[in-house]
């Protein structure tokens, strides 16, 4: 069976891709650069990142959630039906009435 030869395809721009620092950045802070991390992979979080959850939603769904579950708490369910009913531990649960008392819901 003959091989084949696939061509070489056009690397398309990753939002977090590697890119050389002697190239982007001025020399002066490559050098200062150098002295605290020399010849190692460096991680530069985006100034325009989102916290987490904001984008997908799931931070509102969360927030929702947890404040369903204090307001029935409130309304006398016990720990152990809320967790049956969320599919959340008893520490859990917990864990959730202690915040949501801390932010004065």
């Amino acid at each position: 069976m003959p091989y084949l030869e696939f061509e070489k395809m056009p690397i398309e721009e990753s939002k977090m891709g590697y890119q050389s620092a002697t190239e982007r950045l001025p020399a002066d802070l490559v050098r200062e650069i150098q002295k605290y991390v020399d010849g190692e992979y460096l991680y530069i979080p985006s100034r325009k990142r989102k916290s987490w959850g904001s984008k997908s939603g799931a931070r509102e769904f969360f927030a929702k959630r947890d404040l369903e579950i204090c307001r029935e708490y409130q309304k006398g369910v016990p720990i152990e039906a809320l967790s049956d009913k969320y599919s959340l531990s008893l520490k859990g649960i917990e864990r959730i009435l202690t915040s949501q008392r801390k932010r004065g819901v």
